[in-house]
C-alpha cells in the first residue's frame, strides 16, 4: 500500500494511492483516511484524482535519525572509513518538505550537495531498547529522502548539525510504502535543469549498506525511543555533487516511487 498526506480543498489528509505509479500520474486517485493511517485504516469515502490534490511530506516525523557513511563507496569517496558502528547524527523537523517544494540554498555555504537515501518511516507503538525481530515490527513503511548537506561547512564545523539542519535540507516523498522488501532495491539520483536531460549523479543498491535496515533500527532503539511518525535515514551511496540554483534534482528508489524538488536561493 502507498500512504500518502496531501492538501485539497477542504484542507489535509492521509490518504492511500490507488493505480500504478510506473504508468505515471495520469490515472492515478487518492482515497481519504479517517485520522492518522497507523493501526486499522478507516476510509471516509471521499476520493480524489491524484493530479486535483497537493501531495506534501507523507509523515512530519518528530525527529529524523541519519546515519552516515553506510555505503563503502560513499565513505571512500570523501575519504573516510566505514564506520565500526552506525555513525547516526540528527536532522530537525524543520527541515522536512515534501515533492515539489524548494530547496533553498543558504547564503552561508558555497557547496550545497545531494545525498539520495532510503528512508525508514516507523510505526505504531514505536521502538524502544527493540531486538531485529521487533525493530522489523517497528517499521511503518518506506519513501524517498534527499540528505541535502552543505559540504563545506560539514568539513569547517568538525560536527554536522548545521551543515545538515537547515530548512528544507530534508526532502522526503512521495507517499509511504509498506510491506515492501528494501534488501536490494536500486537508489538513482538525477540532477538536471530539463526533465528530458537529467543526468545521474548515484546509483547504487540497498543491500550495498555496510548496517542493514533492522539491524540500524535496533541499535538507533537502544540510543533514543523511535516515536511513531520518526523518520531513519539509512545512508547515501557514490557520487554526492553540488547542487546550484535552478537544478531539480529527483530521488528514485525501485518500488517506491520518485522524490523531485527544484533548486532555488533563499529569499
Amino acid at each position: 500500500m502507498r500512504i500518502a498526506r496531501f492538501a485539497h480543498a477542504k484542507g489535509m489528509s492521509f490518504g492511500a494511492v490507488e493505480g500504478e505509479p510506473e504508468a505515471g500520474p495520469q490515472g492515478l486517485t487518492i482515497a481519504e483516511i479517517e485520522g492518522h493511517p497507523f493501526g486499522k485504516l478507516s476510509f471516509s469515502g471521499a476520493r480524489w484524482a491524484l493530479s486535483d490534490v497537493r501531495l506534501l511530506s507523507p509523515i512530519l516525523p518528530s525527529k529524523v535519525v541519519c546515519v552516515g557513511r553506510n555505503y563503502a563507496d560513499h565513505a571512500a569517496e570523501l575519504g573516510n572509513d566505514v564506520p565500526k558502528e552506525p555513525l547516526l547524527f540528527l536532522k530537525p523537523s524543520t527541515s522536512v518538505i515534501g515533492p515539489r517544494d524548494a530547496i533553498r540554498l543558504p547564503i552561508f555555504s558555497k557547496q550545497v550537495e545531494h545525498e539520495a537515501e532510503l528512508a525508514v518511516v516507523i510505526g505504531a507503538p514505536g521502538a524502544r531498547r527493540a531486538d531485529r525481530a521487533a525493530a522489523e515490527r517497528a517499521i511503518f513503511g518506506y519513501t524517498c529522502a534527499n540528505d541535502v548537506t552543505a559540504r563545506d561547512l560539514q568539513r569547517s564545523d568538525g560536527q554536522w548539525t548545521r551543515a545538515k539542519g537547515f530548512d528544507s535540507f530534508c526532502p522526503i516523498g512521495p507517499w509511504i510504502t509498506t510491506g515492501l522488501d528494501v534488501s536490494d532495491l536500486e537508489i538513482r539520483c538525477e540532477v538536471g535543469r530539463n526533465p528530458d536531460e537529467m543526468e545521474v549523479r548515484q546509483l547504487g543498491r540497498t543491500k550495498d549498506m555496510v548496517f542493514d535496515v533492522p539491524g540500524l533500527v535496533s541499535y538507533i532503539s537502544h540510543v533514543m525511543t523511535l516515536l511513531p511518525g520518526d523518520v531513519v535515514l539509512t545512508g547515501t551511496p557514490a557520487g554526492v555533487s553540488p547542487l546550484v540554483e535552478g537544478d531539480t534534482v529527483t530521488v528514485r528508489i525501485e518500488g517506491i516511487g520518485e522524490l523531485s524538488n527544484p533548486v532555488v536561493p533563499v529569499a
